[in-house]
């Protein structure tokens, strides 16, 4: 186990799957998570689950405005961030790349790389001038991989991981960026792929505690590396 001191854990895409899932786990062995997700009513029912001191609000990541405001909130009123996880993802339908249309393929995109971009923008410069913390983006086996009919979601996993080892190089002493892959676990994106296969894999609950512990264990001797849970 990871020394349970309490941490200040961002978390994007917390409304749900492995988002829900780890910020749950985080509360359960004493940090303090501050949330974010699309849904206002799971951000409500998360946030009547956890309770104070916790902070959780609706957040679309890909609007700049938005998360500018919400950072500015959090930072008013709490320390800095110690962990910054970039959960929040979504996936295309399973498709050829010429039948996903334009839309759908900027949605994904908005979402999972400018979405990133944005949460780094709006709670980086506070970490830096503090001197210490570490940014995770979720990638995935599809942004060291490909398969067919998820180009848009392998396009941004890929860019992903590009945006955080240049990160990583620009970063000053004490802190890091992380690109990491969950690895494969039972959500409703894997099941939009692989339909009722992804039973046979590990359910977010049951990947959190260990997932917790790998990623709390993030330092910055981590530093622009790809790993997996």
């Amino acid at each position: 186990m990871v020394d349970a001191t309490g941490r200040i854990v961002v978390v994007t895409g917390a409304t749900r799957g492995i988002g829900t899932a780890l910020a749950k786990r985080l509360v359960e062995i004493g940090h303090t998570v501050v949330g974010c997700g699309r849904s206002s009513s799971g951000i409500e029912e998360l946030a009547a689950d956890l309770g104070d001191p916790h902070q959780f609000e609706a957040v679309d990541v890909s609007r700049w405005s938005a998360v500018e405001s919400w950072a500015k909130t959090v930072l008013s009123h709490m320390p800095v961030p110690d962990l910054v996880i970039n959960n929040a993802g979504v996936i295309n339908r399973d498709a050829p790349l010429w039948e996903v249309s334009a839309e759908e393929f900027g949605r994904v995109l908005d979402i999972n790389v400018d979405g990133t971009a944005n949460v780094i923008r709006a709670f980086l410069p506070a970490m830096i001038e503090r001197g210490r913390g570490v940014i995770v983006n979720m990638s995935s086996g599809w942004g060291r991989s490909t398969s067919p009919e998820v180009a848009p979601y392998c396009a941004s996993k890929w860019a992903v991981e590009g945006l955080t080892q240049a990160l990583s190089q620009e970063l000053p002493a004490g802190l890091a960026a992380v690109a990491v892959s969950p690895g494969v676990v039972d959500t409703d994106m894997l099941r939009s792929c692989w339909a009722d296969s992804a039973k046979a894999c590990p359910s977010p609950e049951e990947w959190a505690p260990g997932a917790t512990d790998f990623l709390l264990s993030l330092a910055a001797r981590h530093n622009g590396q790809s790993l997996s849970v």
